[in-house]
């Protein structure tokens, strides 16, 4: 079985087109950054934003999310 590596996403509205086919957000906390990973069926999407920018997005995202 072959294994892909998650697609970067860098466009923020990209993200929350993608978010509407996605299952879950997992939601990755640092201190300069968090991580946002959107898993699709078929792909991992990944965005990196500071928090304040996270908050945001995560409003706007049209599936559910989890924090790990």
């Amino acid at each position: 079985m072959r294994r892909h590596m998650p697609a970067e996403v860098f466009d923020e509205q990209k993200f929350i087109t993608l978010s509407a086919k996605a299952e879950v957000c997992y939601v990755k906390r640092a201190k300069e950054h968090v991580k946002l990973k959107l898993r699709t069926p078929k792909k991992l999407f990944t965005l990196k934003v500071t928090p304040g920018k996270a908050e945001e997005l995560m409003k706007k995202l049209q599936c559910k999310t989890e924090e790990v």
